[in-house]
């Protein structure tokens, strides 16, 4: 099965510098792949607007303030049957966060869109920065699929 096929977007704001849907698939899939996820799992990716996000991170995350990328796992513990496509989880992108950003660090924004989706992904399959180690070997990580798809490393100042 194609894993591609396992990925929706929603596209609700769009600042048109958000990435064509085949790139964003792309990136979820190389993400997905080379973390050694289930390929085969379900993810939204929600491309939304300021006050959206605002509101989600607020809700979510007690900060009322818009932010560049959320994750929300699934989380099932259900015993499904091979064929029925596990949800993962969903990305909530907010595209002017992002623009914004690649701007102020000097990034190509393209670039800052894969950093984005790697990293929310990355987040769907259980990898977090919450301490010193974990932030350590979830960057490595980034770094390298980041780097398999051309992208320079989004850690190393502009």
């Amino acid at each position: 099965m194609d894993p591609d096929s396992q990925i929706e977007l929603q596209l609700v704001h769009d600042d048109g510098a958000v990435p064509d849907e085949r790139t964003i698939r792309s990136w979820v899939t190389r993400a997905l792949e080379m973390a050694g996820g289930a390929t085969d799992a379900a993810v939204t990716v929600r491309v939304v607007g300021e006050p959206e996000m605002r509101e989600l991170n607020a809700s979510f995350r007690d900060k009322d303030a818009p932010t560049n990328v959320l994750s929300f796992p699934a989380g099932s513990d259900l015993e499904l049957p091979q064929s029925v496509e596990l949800p993962l989880g969903d990305l909530v992108i907010c595209a002017p966060v992002v623009s914004r950003e690649a701007a102020e660090q000097g990034k190509l924004v393209v670039a800052h869109w894969a950093h984005m989706l790697v990293h929310g992904t990355l987040h769907l399959l259980g990898f977090d920065h919450m301490d010193e180690a974990d932030a350590l070997e979830m960057e490595a990580l980034e770094r390298k699929i980041l780097a398999a798809g051309g992208v320079e490393d989004p850690y190393v100042a502009a």
